[in-house]
């Protein structure tokens, strides 16, 4: 597996890391023999970034992951922000401390390795308190380091401002390619290391779904298609199921032959080098080995990554509900 350095962590992270949002249940129902053969195949393909958040299932994901066994090197990086207890305008220090606390026990660990802000409303970044917690808690020992996921390029911006940001969490796919203008060499240039979420944009660019496919009423692909518990953003990067449709099948036309999509989606992403890791989510083990061949796969044409942006840019980018 090929690494690259997450930004000023200095850890040494997979180009393919694992998103456990599934792990939770919040793509459908996921027991606990099904969550165990995905962390053993993260394990044994050497994914060693593991990415989780207290929200996922109600802090099921990060059950599972403190009772797992890790090879040696994985690091294990958590969101919070999003429960109850602090969303959307009751974040403090203490509270935000007790969330920190809650996930370092359902881990099972005294640090956390990476703490990343959960799509805090934007507001709240605007403040700037929060982040002075941040580095208190690291300075405590809670956290070894932190950083933000966020849901707009603004949103990206106001944390690349922050000295103590060590890592930048975004959207970023063939159907999200605005970050590629200014936040990704701004975060090259402020050594934040950049975590790409949604590559696939929620299975999307695997090109395996049509217009008839149906998900598990407990399946956010479901549940929030127009945003009704969430921002739409972040299911299928904003864009209309049945439409998306339709741009993958002008992405097959794109794809060099032999290629499958949805390693042709994640090829995309890793020939922005300023992207340190893409966490994908799973719902089978087979599908890591899938995802790994990506980072082997040979980088695009420089006049197919053109093309693709002018593809975004006239076809895709009106369609996106949400925000970008």
């Amino acid at each position: 597996m090929k690494t690259r350095r997450l930004g000023k962590t200095g850890y040494e992270v997979s180009e393919i890391g694992l998103g456990c949002w599934q792990l939770g249940g919040d793509f459908g129902p996921v027991g606990d023999d099904a969550a165990s053969q995905i962390l053993d195949a993260a394990n044994a393909a050497g994914i060693n970034f593991w990415d989780t958040a207290d929200v996922y299932g109600g802090g099921l994901s990060e059950k599972r992951i403190g009772a797992h066994a890790k090879a040696p090197g994985v690091h294990v990086a958590t969101k919070l922000g999003r429960a109850g207890s602090l969303f959307p305008n009751k974040y403090s220090k203490d509270r935000v401390r007790e969330s920190m606390i809650g996930s370092a026990q359902r881990l099972g660990v005294s640090s956390l390795d990476l703490a990343q802000l959960h799509c805090v409303p934007t507001s709240v970044l605007q403040d700037g308190e929060i982040f002075a917690w941040m580095e208190e808690f690291k300075a405590e020992g809670l956290v070894r380091h932190w950083g933000a996921s966020v849901e707009t390029i603004e949103e990206g911006l106001i944390c690349l401002e922050q000295p103590g940001c060590a890592t930048l969490q975004i959207i970023f796919n063939l159907f999200r390619q605005d970050a590629a203008e200014k936040l990704l060499p701004m975060a090259a240039e402020k050594d934040v290391g950049v975590i790409v979420r949604l590559p696939l944009a929620s299975g999307l660019l695997s090109g395996k779904f049509d217009k008839n496919t149906t998900f598990d009423a407990t399946d956010h692909r479901s549940y929030n298609r127009d945003g009704e518990a969430f921002s739409v953003g972040e299911t299928f990067s904003g864009i209309k199921f049945e439409r998306g449709i339709e741009l993958v099948q002008e992405l097959k036309g794109l794809a060099p032959e032999g290629v499958p999509m949805s390693q042709f989606a994640l090829r995309w992403i890793l020939d922005h080098p300023q992207v340190s890791t893409i966490i994908a989510g799973v719902s089978k083990p087979a599908q890591i080995a899938d995802n790994v061949a990506a980072s082997e796969r040979k980088s695009l044409f420089p006049a197919l990554m053109n093309q693709l942006g002018e593809w975004y840019e006239k076809t895709v980018k009106p369609e996106i509900r949400g925000g970008v």
